[in-house]
C-alpha cells in the first residue's frame, strides 16, 4: 500500500468550480494501468493526469492521461493542471519541464508570478487536413442539428491536430453555439468513420477579445462535452492560419479563446501560433489554474 497525492485542479480559471476540472496524481509510480483507469473513472473528470518517472534521458517526467473510460495520448487542460499542481507541491521557481507523453517529449514552461503560476504548453506536431468529404459534412451537420446556413462560409469543416485531433466547425452565431443539443450517438459513429475523437464548434468574433467562443463534443472518448479544451483551441489556431480566416502579422497569431459558457464552467486560454511561409508550424497554449481540493489516496 502507498499514499498517492491526489488533486482536483480547475484549469483555465482562477475561480473554483469554473473552467475544466482535471484530476492529478503527482506521485503515480506504483500504480498499474488498471488502477489509473479506476482513479480516472472515480473522479469522473474529462481527464486525469498521472505524473510518473520517465526512463527517457531527456525527459523530466512522464505524464499519462485517462478519461473515465480510456487512455488518451495527450491532454491540454490536464497538462496545465498537472504542472500547476506539481509546481505548487514543490514550490518551484520559473523553469521549463520536459514532459514525456505518448506523442513525444514536449516542453512545458512554468512561470512563477508572485505566489502563483501560469503554465505555457507547447503542443505536438501541427496538422491541418483538407476539408472533409461532403458526405461526412452532411452527417456532422445532422448530428449537430445545424444546417449549411449556420456555417461560416469561408471556414471548411476539416480536421486539425496538435497530437489529438478535432473536427473544426465554424458557425456564425454565438446564440446558436450556446443552444446546440447534439446527437451524441451519431457523433460517435462519425468519429469511428473519420478516426477523429472530437468536434470543436466555434465562432470567430473579429475585433473582439476573446476572438473565439467554442464548445467541444467528444462522446467517443466518454466525454459528451468538455468544458475548456486545450487540444481543440490549440489546433484551431493552426486551422485559422491555414485557411486564412484571421489577419496575422506574418510570423505569429495570438488570441484568447473562451469555452464552457453553456456548461456554466467558463474558462479562458491564450493561444499562440508560430507561422513560417504562411503555414502554422508551432502551437502553444497558456493557462492559469487553481486547486479545488487535494487529498491522499491509499492503494
Amino acid at each position: 500500500m502507498k499514499n498517492y497525492n491526489l488533486y482536483q485542479v480547475d484549469v483555465f480559471t482562477k475561480n473554483k468550480f469554473e473552467g475544466n476540472p482535471a484530476g492529478v496524481v503527482t506521485n503515480a509510480d506504483g500504480l498499474s494501468e488498471h488502477q489509473m483507469q479506476q482513479v480516472a473513472r472515480e473522479l469522473n473528470n474529462s481527464e486525469t493526469a498521472f505524473i510518473c518517472k520517465s526512463e527517457k534521458y531527456n525527459a523530466d517526467m512522464r505524464v499519462r492521461f485517462f478519461t473515465p473510460t480510456t487512455e488518451v495520448p495527450i491532454c491540454g487542460h490536464a497538462t496545465i493542471g498537472a504542472q500547476y499542481a506539481y509546481a505548487v507541491e514543490h514550490d518551484l521557481d520559473s523553469q521549463t519541464i520536459q514532459q514525456e507523453t505518448q506523442i513525444g517529449i514536449l516542453p512545458v514552461e512554468i512561470i512563477k508570478e508572485e505566489d502563483d503560476y501560469k503554465i505555457i504548453m507547447t503542443q505536438g506536431e501541427v496538422s491541418v487536413e483538407e476539408p472533409l468529404k461532403e458526405a461526412y459534412v452532411v452527417s456532422i451537420l445532422k448530428a449537430l442539428k445545424l444546417n449549411k446556413n449556420d456555417l461560416i462560409p469561408e471556414a471548411p469543416i476539416a480536421i486539425a491536430s496538435t497530437g489529438h485531433s478535432k473536427v473544426m466547425i465554424g458557425i456564425s452565431s454565438n446564440n446558436t453555439l450556446n443552444h446546440l443539443q447534439p446527437n451524441f450517438e451519431l457523433l460517435k459513429e462519425i468519429s469511428k468513420e473519420i478516426n477523429c475523437n472530437g468536434f470543436h464548434v466555434f465562432t470567430v468574433n473579429l475585433g473582439n477579445d476573446p476572438l473565439i467562443h467554442g464548445r467541444v463534443f467528444a462522446p467517443i472518448s466518454g466525454i459528451n462535452e468538455d468544458p475548456v479544451t486545450g487540444n481543440a483551441n490549440g489546433p484551431l489556431g493552426a486551422y485559422l492560419v491555414k485557411y486564412n480566416l484571421v489577419t496575422t502579422n506574418g510570423s505569429s497569431l495570438e488570441f484568447n479563446a473562451v469555452q464552457g459558457e453553456a456548461m456554466n464552467r467558463t474558462g479562458k486560454m491564450g493561444v499562440h501560433v508560430d507561422i513560417e511561409n504562411g503555414a502554422p508550424v508551432k502551437v502553444q497554449i497558456t493557462g492559469t489554474a487553481n486547486i479545488a481540493f487535494r487529498t491522499k489516496i491509499e492503494l
